[in-house]
């Protein structure tokens, strides 16, 4: 499967977007993860097919929500209150994997990746 992000920007602090991520086809569970300049790449969501089951890593909870629309084969990242440090380039991933759980939190478990797209938050 291909994944396309999109929607990445240069915002203020405090302001939103909402990033894109498009598959080619039907994908079980989605995962958006970012990498800063110099820095390893980290989790940030994770979605299962149904929609019914996320996980948000602690730093962008209560700020970031990951969601989907199956029929539009399309994960979202929707990002409120942007700091400085949530800049970097965030890439969705997809797992073909049956078994939503912690697994989804590691890079390892996903199959494709899209290529990326870059949020820079200025203060």
């Amino acid at each position: 499967v291909q994944l396309q992000a999109s929607g990445g920007g240069a915002v203020q602090a405090g302001d939103s977007l909402r990033l894109s991520c498009a598959t080619s086809g039907r994908t079980l569970i989605m995962g958006w993860f970012r990498q800063a300049p110099g820095k390893e790449r980290e989790f940030v969501a994770s979605i299962n097919w149904s929609g019914s089951s996320t996980t948000h890593t602690e730093s962008v909870k209560g700020r970031f929500t990951i969601s989907r629309d199956n029929a539009k084969n399309t994960v979202y990242l929707q990002m409120n209150s942007l700091k400085p440090e949530d800049t970097a380039v965030y890439y969705c991933a997809a797992s073909s994997a049956r078994d939503y759980g912690l697994g989804s939190r590691f890079g390892a478990y996903y199959d494709s990746w899209g290529q990326g797209t870059l949020v820079t938050v200025s203060s």
